[in-house]
């Protein structure tokens, strides 16, 4: 008997140093291996310790037990820390050191005193030693009175643990009663540590040695514990032995007990007991499975419970789910709390912490915490767990819930069956793991087909192929299973799974055996989960496999044994017995034999092939047996040599590669061919070759996980060309370009595939001897016998070979894997070396190489990755320090490659050594061969190329850059490209851009040869260009990279271009320079419009400054320069000359003193100021001013004269003003302008100060009905705001210049209103505040046009309306207008429309003759970026990755250009509305050029019939874009100046707002839809310099303005865009609308919604035939019909002709009706051989003659074009009459009129129908209506010049008709006599005719304007008169 001192285990010095670090060592170390295996023999149930632990602590009093509140190990913290009392053994086992720091562990919490005496508790730990062996710590705590020599108060618990808990709940809810006051009660513990998991013995056997100490049994603890210590235990897998007795053991400690133990069948099957049930009811099924997703994808878990026992049945259930994968990460089930510093650690793990340390969490960014207390998991923000691949995880989450709740299924059920016995706990926990198996089996299904067998003998080196497993599961984008393959658990698995010889279990025969019912299954939940009742019986036989055994028999301590005083403390035992008895057992087993597990190995089985988890469809590329047929073919004419038929089916080859089942059959077809002897190919078999290997490539990812790269590997190396004798060129110099060569793990996956076919072929070729290896009995052939196959056989064998055999066998693997490695070396210098040395950077920048110099893949240290740019910069004085660099690189790469790969399979370290002297020596020898190569390839014939197409050009176009040869690509739309629209792939082509001074044009032809000779034409102004990208893309012909080009244009065009080779990167430099420089000239003149035709004046430098002086002195020379024609003398009064005006101030007084201008004969002295007088040089001004558009229009529109008489200038109520001809006041505005009368112009300076840009309120229209005025103004600056809206009392010390400005600003709106007829009710209130509610519905028309302050506004501000946010009146659908009628007359007589923004908190006009009205407007850049996206809308630069209809109204709905046209519309319509109730409207919104020239515009087209013809039109366009200054260059970018501004495309928009009018009201338009394209294709092209400048004052001072007054050239070309549509119109209708029928007095009130509007055609068509029409003398051939169809010679008259959408020009190609007979008509002239009559001519005639074919009751016409009373409520609808009744024609009598009368608008019209319109019914015979009739000269409107007419008088219809000549039959103007007012003498003006009497002239005065007439003497003048005369009277 021996007494051991135990002190030297004492480790309470040690706790907080070395033992800590010791523990933390064991705890942190992954466990990596796969734990060490059961022992052999029998042994020891506990082959290690049984411990007693006490409390050691500090005498510092900090407290009694409870929840520890802090982190312990603070010095002096009343804490104490374990110390062992006693061990058995004392001396550690042989394989089982003692586990370090194990005291932490035995209390978690801490070591600490209480008061009470707790109830024993009990635990199971887990520690994990440094060999990754786990040690399962079970801890019994029972407290004992503290004695009092024990200084220590308090010791608290803080041992940390890493095992799962299990039931048990905390000592706290046991009836405790305290001891004696001040008695404290210290814990002891009896700790048992096994490398075994039996937690119930362990807590059996230790509730043993408790019970006899505390109930005092008489038996010698000694001997239990040595009885303990010594007995044995059954091996695993006791069912395959003979005996029930030797797989379950029956032990007694000797204390009268007995207890069972059960070893597993398999010990691969982890024991889970009831802790996966116990987890899925702690935290539901989705928080399980996050969890399940967390472990497999390496995240940190951490579990909280306030129960030990619970923590380690959690992480004991979760390992037990991950199986077959095992964790091998830091598992801590029980963390003590001394080492939570753990948790901060790097790597992943699981660890269980008791919830008291919650707080000490709660910094952790990166963890996943599961409260099982709780019921949660919280999953921090910056985590993301992959989720589970569908269908996976939906049929796993439902299976689980039936497992679960099987009560689910049956709820709804009206009669319910009898509720069936749910599992018990321990076979629900079965269940469950069972659902994961199939999980997992599901997952990893064939992932034996994907093992690489490395090395056989003398261990198996087994690598798994993870690309090809996901590529063939179809998995390849599955972020879960790829996370989960590249984790280190799935390493382990292969390693441990995937040898073939070995025991399996259930997981071996699920995956190979089940896999094929598992899918049956899958919509079968029945069948599913009679599946998983299956395994989990397998599962619960595996844990539990004699259940029928007695159960344990132990004896426990009676109820609250605990509080009863122990009889003493636990003794202290005698250590000698307890050897002694531990040394006769152990002498005992000495001499029994070994007992041997008996193991089953078999071979695996690999199971079914593996298929795609989720059959997903391949797109447009299904791999149909046509496609494979094709490939097929085309392979077969290459190498039969049948090229052209060949190169006819290249293109559908190239096609179908896009699948990868024509990848597969062209690999296969292409190794037919090299088996055949058939690798020497011609240059052009081998370019074929070629070109399609790199098709097959260019889709491969770095993985090649479809096995693409690696089937085309040794094809590379077998295909070849011979260049001249002795160099031959292999096809791999040709395929280098892609990314799959520089990836490491695709070569390590090759080489060890190639490795594996060569070990197999060593084990099945013959022995030297003729003998066969010895395989075995297989009945398999042995060719079909697998890798692994062989494999399992030999390991079969292995043991029963001599020594000498195993060491041959190993030599002759090593071998294998050596050469391999050698030939591997050269296959990656094939690859990775380049032709061309020159292109080594290409080599540099491809992924994979140039990441390897800084990051390697391999084992071996990179150390050298970092000096590589160094080393070879040094030598940069060397010529080939760039190719050493490449070298060098490969070297490297090639190393790395060899170093991991031979480590890995076990080649010696010499051949290693030798490897690494070859490989410089290999790469060396590879790039001499190669300059060979390289030299011989430039040697060879070029490829013959199409010829260059040449473009046509525009007289004066000249080419800056010739033909570069380019590839067009397909951009992302389909049209062209043969996409799902089917048609021609036109696209790519193969052709040329030519780089001209106008346009950038590519001319080719498709590269398809299928398409046929068709040309292929794309161009688009080089100033339309708005952004160029440099892109890489692959050449369509040979899949090379190649350098490109994407050229996009705000005329919707995109070229999309890849250059050829031959083109080098100095002339694509070159091309982009030179485009830069034509797109932004450094000045004006340096545009297309300027140097086409002439060259400007030389020597005239660029204006550099805006120097007030200088740019007035060249203003004034160019006026007078300029102007050619002077006023008539009668408006010339003669002035004394005044001194020059204070902006004139400097300059001479010019030389010609003549006859000077005045606006007014008599002026009052006070408003004569300086520049009231005007100087000799201004006389020219004016003469040239008054003829410009804007003069012209005031003129007819009879809103000012430059009449001499005082009379008449005194009761109009506006006039001109020449204010602003000098452009002094506003340099934007025109230099005539209308103002009040009553406003003088000197107090117009002042008010101009207001408004930014100086653009004070100008009228631009009037009203011809309402005589209310249409005013533009900019928007108002701040200041002119204050003064003019001040309270009117406020008081003023003195006025200051701002308050004056706002003063006259003020007087001038007054002006404005008193100018204007008042419609005033008889309260006098005008406001539209009145405005009956009930014609506006819920919001009404106006959302509110509120009255600013003012009481009784509408709620609803407009703006907010304008903007679109409130929806319209319920009455109006479609954003129609209402009807006008509820405009009643209390409103405002003047409303100001003005930004929201600009006019907050301003008060309203106190008198309230003006109301404002605030809107919400977009700004000039939300124009432009709403213009780049819809560029990308409707011209993408790539394909959509779903293409369809959706994604382009969705990206079209991004873009917002629909919602601005929609606002636009919105406010003209209201504007408009306002006009036409007789209120004025001033739009004055942001600087008044863009947005307010759009609303202007459109509410002029919208009321006036004249804009909608094309002189007004033009007109309009010059009056309200032009003359009032949008800034068309500064909008346009048009110069290097503006290039930061970008395009910003305001008038485009305004010409997208004039085609949805144009839409809903076809017939009210004079020209047509083309007209708006062509006027929206050259704002843009700077063809014309119309549209160039940004104001009338820049195109004076350049010289612009009048240069077309001059005399002309003949064939000069046009210069302006008006000039050039007359000439075209005489040519050609294509401006003019057939349709054209108008209503006089109609006012257009379109729909505005965005429902209504439709894309612009012109943003989405293209002609690749001939380019963009726009260019008319470009288009092919004139507009009649192209030569080749006219009949001649015999030829057919119809030929049938295919119209490609995308291709022809449909308007050519198929005419309409109208246009196809006028072509007939000159046709049919041409061959009567009369000259061709005008179509014009033709047309007119044919209308007059459409009218007097027409009947009174008007049954007689057939067509509405022509007739001008179809109702306005059908007419509105435009072509949209499917509205109207259904079958119904337009019929044109009277009824139709009346029956219009129910709509609003129609009654309006009716109301206001002139007498001429009602006769305009009946069209009888033209002489029934000719009263009287004769020949007088007309003058023409204003400044227009005298012509002889012949005019009718016609008393019938009330009128006064004239025509061009006596037989016209076209009638060229009405005067409706109804509106003259009188008839009077009149005076001659000039260009009247010289020879006739001043008598002979006569007025005739209508409300609208004035006519002068000549009649040819005396007598017929006086006869007319008296006519007319007489008519008035008669009517």
């Amino acid at each position: 008997m021996f007494r051991v001192d135990l002190a030297g285990w004492t480790v309470g010095e040690r706790v907080g140093g070395s033992c800590i670090h010791q523990a933390l060592r064991g705890v942190c170390r992954g466990f990596q291996g796969l734990g060490a295996a059961p022992r052999e023999a029998s042994c020891p149930l506990l082959p290690c310790l049984l411990l007693l632990f006490g409390g050691v602590g500090s005498s510092v009093n900090d407290g009694l037990c409870g929840a520890p509140q802090s982190r312990v190990g603070r010095e002096g913290s009343g804490e104490g820390q374990g110390q062992i009392l006693q061990r058995f053994p004392e001396k550690d086992w042989e394989d089982n050191p003692f586990p370090q720091g194990i005291e932490l562990f035995c209390q978690p919490s801490g070591w600490q005193l209480c008061p009470e005496r707790n109830p024993p508790t009990f635990f199971v730990a887990v520690l994990t030693d440094i060999n990754s062996e786990r040690h399962y710590c079970a801890c019994l705590t029972f407290w004992e009175p503290a004695e009092p020599t024990q200084e220590v108060t308090c010791t608290e618990d803080t041992t940390e643990r890493e095992e799962e808990a299990e039931e048990g709940g905390p000592a706290q809810l046991s009836p405790v009663t305290p001891g004696p006051p001040g008695q404290l009660f210290a814990p002891k513990t009896l700790v048992l540590v096994s490398r075994l998991d039996h937690a119930e013995v362990f807590r059996n056997s230790l509730g043993l040695i408790y019970t006899i100490h505390v109930e005092g049994l008489n038996i010698g603890l000694e001997n239990v514990i040595g009885n303990l210590l010594t007995c044995i235990i059954p091996l695993a897998g006791g069912s395959q032995l003979d005996s029930v007795e030797d797989g379950v053991r029956t032990i007694s400690l000797g204390a009268g007990d007995r207890q069972v133990i059960q070893t597993p069948l398999a010990d691969s099957l982890p024991i889970s007991r009831c802790s996966v049930a116990l987890l899925f009811r702690q935290l539901g099924i989705t928080n399980v499975l996050s969890l399940f997703r967390a472990a497999l994808t390496e995240h940190k878990v951490l579990f909280l419970s306030r129960s030990y026992q619970r923590l380690s049945d959690a992480c004991r259930g979760l390992l037990a789910l991950l199986f077959p994968l095992r964790y091998s990460f830091t598992y801590v089930p029980i963390l003590p709390a001394q080492l939570l510093e753990v948790l901060s650690t790097p790597t992943p793990f699981i660890i269980g912490v008791n919830a008291a340390f919650q707080a000490e969490t709660q910094e952790l960014l990166d963890v996943i915490v599961a409260d099982l207390d709780g019921g949660t998991v919280t999953v921090p923000e910056c985590v993301h767990i992959p989720p589970l691949l569908e269908p996976l995880q939906s049929q796993t989450h439902s299976v689980l819930s039936m497992v679960l709740d099987p009560e689910l299924e049956l709820a709804d059920l009206a009669f319910p069956p009898p509720s069936t016995n749910a599992s018990s706990l321990k076979m629900q926990d079965k269940e469950l793991r069972a659902v994961f198996l199939r999980l997992f089996a599901q997952l990893l299904q064939g992932y034996r087909w994907c093992l690489h067998m490395v090395r056989i003998h003398p261990e198996p080196v087994i690598r798994f192929h993870k690309a090809a497993f996901l590529g063939q599961r179809g998995l390849v984008e599955d972020d879960f299973l790829m996370k989960v393959l590249e984790g280190m658990a799935f390493a382990g698995f292969v390693s441990e799974r995937g040898v073939p010889y070995r025991p399996t279990d259930l997981f071996d025969e699920l995956v190979a055996h089940e896999v094929a019912r598992m899918r049956a299954d899958e919509n079968h939940p029945q069948r599913v989960l009679r599946h998983v009742k299956e395994l989990a019986e397998q599962l619960y036989k595996n844990e539990n496999p004699y259940p029928a055994v007695a159960m344990h028999k132990v004896q426990k301590p009676g109820e609250a044994s605990h509080l009863r005083r122990a009889p003493r403390p636990f003794p202290r035992l005698d250590e000698g017995v307890v050897q002694w008895i531990v040394d006769q057992a152990t002498a005992k087993m000495q001499g029994a034999p070994p007992a041997v597990k008996a193991e089953r190995r078999t071979t695996v089985p690999s199971g079914p092939p593996m298929t795609a988890i989720l059959e997903r469809s391949s797109g447009l590329h299904g791999n149909s047996a046509r496609r494979l047929e094709v490939v097929r073919n085309c392979i077969s004419y290459v190498f039969e040599g049948k090229m052209l038929e060949a190169k006819k089916l290249l293109p559908a080859v190239l096609r179908a590669l896009k699948g990868r089942a024509a990848r597969r059959c062209l690999t296969q077809e292409l190794h037919l061919h090299v088996q055949q002897n058939r690798a020497v190919l011609d240059h052009q078999q081998f370019d074929f070759v070629v070109r399609m290997m790199n098709c097959c490539l260019q889709d491969c990812t770095s993985l090649d996980e479809h096995g693409i790269a690696a089937a085309l590997l040794p094809l590379v190396t077998a295909f070849c060309r011979k260049l001249s004798p002795g160099v031959t060129q292999f096809a791999y110099s040709c395929v280098q370009e892609h990314v799959v060569w520089s990836t490491p793990q695709f070569w390590e996956a090759m080489f060890y595939g190639d490795v594996q076919t060569h070990i197999r072929a060593l084990y099945l070729e013959p022995a030297e001897d003729g003998d066969r290896l010895q395989v075995g009995e297989l009945s398999a052939p042995e060719d079909e016998r697998s890798a692994l196959d062989v494999a399992s056989e030999q390991r079969r064998l292995w043991p029963t070979l001599s020594r000498e055999k195993q060491q041959e066998l190993v030599q002759k693997e090593e071998s294998t894997v050596f050469s391999q490695a050698i030939h591997y070396a050269n296959r990656m210098s094939y690859l990775l070396l380049p032709l061309d040395s020159s292109k080594s950077r290409l080599l540099r920048e491809r992924a994979g190489l140039g990441d390897l110099e800084s990051a390697s893949n391999s084992l071996v240290t990179n150390s050298m990755a970092g000096s590589v740019a160094e080393s070879y910069d040094t030598e940069s004085g060397f010529e080939d320090a760039e190719t050493c660099d490449v070298a060098g690189a490969v070297v490297r790469f090639i190393n790395r490659f060899v170093d991991k790969v031979c480590t890995e399979s076990g080649v010696t370290s010499d051949h290693l050594k030798g490897l690494h002297v070859m490989v410089p020596d290999i790469v060396q020898m590879h790039i001499e061969t190669l300059e060979a190569v390289h030299l011989e390839s430039k040697r060879l014939p070029p490829i013959q190329k199409p010829k260059l197409l040449r473009p046509r050009l525009l007289p004066g176009e000249e080419c800056v850059l010739d033909g570069l040869r380019v590839y067009l690509l397909p951009d992302g739309r389909e049209e062209g490209a043969g996409g799902t629209g089917g048609g021609p792939a036109l696209l790519p082509a193969e052709g040329a851009v030519f780089l001209t001074t106008y346009r950038v044009i590519f001319t080719g032809m498709p590269t398809d040869p299928l398409v046929g000779e068709q040309v292929v034409v794309r161009s688009f102004p080089v100033a339309a260009l708005t952004k160029e990208k440099r892109i890489s893309v692959q050449n369509p012909v040979d899949q090379l990279l190649q350098d490109g080009l994407q050229l996009r244009s705000c005329t919707f065009q995109l070229l999309k271009m890849a250059f050829d080779e031959e083109v080098g990167s100095d002339s694509a430099e070159l091309f982009r320079k030179q485009l830069h420089k034509l797109r932004y000239p450094p000045d004006i003149r340096g545009t297309f419009a300027f140097t086409l035709g002439s060259a400007h004046t030389p020597g005239r430098a660029p204006r550099a400054t805006k120097d007030k002086g200088p740019s007035l002195r060249t203003l004034s020379r160019n006026l007078v320069k300029n102007a050619k024609k002077t006023i008539g003398r009668q408006y010339v009064t003669r002035k004394k000359y005044n001194p020059p005006s204070w902006e004139h101030r400097g300059q001479p007084p010019p030389d010609d003193q003549e006859d000077e201008i005045s606006v007014s004969e008599e002026l009052e002295p006070s408003t004569l100021t300086p520049s009231s007088a005007l100087k000799p040089s201004d006389r020219m001004t004016m003469s040239s001013l008054v003829e410009r558009a804007c003069c012209r229009d005031y003129q007819r529109l009879g809103l000012g004269t430059l009449s001499s008489s005082l009379s008449r200038a005194k009761s109009e109520p506006f006039r001109i003003s020449p204010v602003n001809r000098m452009y002094a006041i506003c340099r934007s505005y025109p230099g005539l302008l209308i103002v009040p009368q009553s406003v003088q112009d000197n107090a117009l300076q002042r008010v101009s100060r207001c408004y930014r840009q100086n653009r004070f309120p100008v009228v631009c229209w009037r009203s011809g009905r309402s005589k209310a005025v249409l005013l533009r103004s900019g928007g108002l600056h701040g200041k002119g705001v204050v003064g003019l809206f001040k309270a009117q009392n406020a008081p003023s010390p003195g006025q200051s210049q701002a308050d004056s400005s706002s003063l006259e600003q003020e007087k001038y709106l007054q002006a404005v209103v008193g100018s204007v007829p008042r419609y005033a009710d008889a309260s006098g209130r005008n406001t539209l505040s009145g405005f009956s509610s009930a014609h506006m519905g819920s919001h009404g028309k106006w959302g509110s046009v509120r009255a600013s302050g003012r009481s009784g506004g509408l709620g609803v501000d407009v703006g907010s309306r304008l903007a679109g946010r409130d929806t319209l009146a319920p009455s109006q659908a479609n954003g129609a207008p209402p009807d006008p009628g509820f405009l009643r007359p209390q409103r405002a007589a003047l409303y100001i429309i003005g930004d929201k923004a600009q006019l907050k908190g301003v008060r309203p006009d106190p008198l309230q003759q003006w109301e404002l009205v605030p809107i919400e407007v977009f700004e000039a850049r939300q124009v432009k970026a709403s213009f780049k996206k819809l560029l990308k809308a409707c011209v993408p630069g790539c394909p959509a990755t779903e293409p369809s209809p959706a994604s382009f109204l969705r990206s079209l709905e991004d873009s917002e250009w629909l919602i601005q046209i929609h606002k636009l519309l919105q406010v003209s319509v209201l504007v408009v509305e306002l006009l036409d109730s007789g209120s004025s409207v001033l739009v004055s919104l942001e600087d008044g050029w863009d947005i307010t020239t759009q609303v202007v515009s459109l509410v002029q087209l919208l009321s006036d019939p004249f804009y909608r013809t094309l002189e007004g039109f033009r007109l309009l366009v010059e009056k309200e874009w032009l003359s009032f200054g949008h800034r068309f260059s500064h909008r346009g970018a048009h110069t290097l100046a503006g290039q930061s501004s970008g395009f910003t495309p305001v008038f485009l928009q305004f010409l997208d707002c004039v085609y949805q009018v144009h839409l809903q009201f076809p017939m009210e338009f004079e020209f047509s839809l083309f007209y708006l394209k062509f006027l929206g294709y050259h704002h843009a092209s700077r063809r014309f310099r119309t549209f160039l400048l940004d104001s009338d004052y820049e195109r004076i001072e350049l010289g612009l303005l009048y240069e077309e007054k001059g005399e002309r050239r003949g064939q000069q070309a046009c210069r302006s865009v008006w000039e050039y549509v007359d000439r075209l119109s005489k040519r050609t209708p294509v401006f003019h609308n057939y349709m054209y029928a108008p209503e006089d007095t109609e006012v257009l009130r379109p729909y505005s919604n965005v429902s209504n509007l439709k894309v612009w055609d012109f943003y989405t068509e293209e002609t690749l035939a001939e380019g963009p029409p726009y260019d008319w003398e470009l288009a092919q051939g004139p507009p009649e019909p192209p030569e080749e169809e006219r009949p001649d010679g015999g030829a057919p008259q119809s030929r049938r002709r295919v119209v490609w959408p995308c291709y022809d020009s449909r308007p050519r190609a198929q005419p309409d009706a109208i246009s196809r007979l006028l072509e007939e008509l000159q046709r049919l002239e041409t061959e009567l051989g009369r000259p061709p009559e005008r179509w014009k001519d033709a047309w007119d005639r044919a209308k007059a003659a459409q009218r007097l074919e027409g009947r009174p009751d008007g049954r007689g016409t057939p067509s509405s074009l022509l007739v001008s009373s179809v109702p306005h409520h059908r007419r509105s609808l435009g072509v949209y009459l499917q509205e109207g009744p259904v079958g119904s024609t337009l019929s044109l009598s009277l009824d139709s009129d009346q029956s219009s009368g129910s709509t609003a608008s129609g009654s309006r019209q009716a109301a206001r129908r002139s007498t001429s319109t009602l006769y305009s019914q009946f069209q009888t015979a033209e002489s029934e209506n000719r009263s009287y009739e004769g020949t007088l000269y007309k003058k023409g409107a204003f400044m227009k010049p005298w012509k002889a007419r012949w005019f009718v008088l016609d008393k019938t219809k009330h009128q006064l008709r004239y025509y061009d000549h006596r037989v016209d039959t076209e009638c060229k103007g009405v005067i409706d006599l109804a509106e003259v007012e009188a008839v009077a003498p009149g005076t001659p003006t000039m260009g009247a005719p010289k020879t006739v009497d001043e008598k002979a002239f006569f007025d005739v005065k209508t409300t609208r304007r004035v006519y002068n007439f000549c009649a040819q003497d005396v007598p017929s003048a006086q006869q007319w008169v008296d006519q007319i005369q007489s008519c008035l009277s008669d009517a």
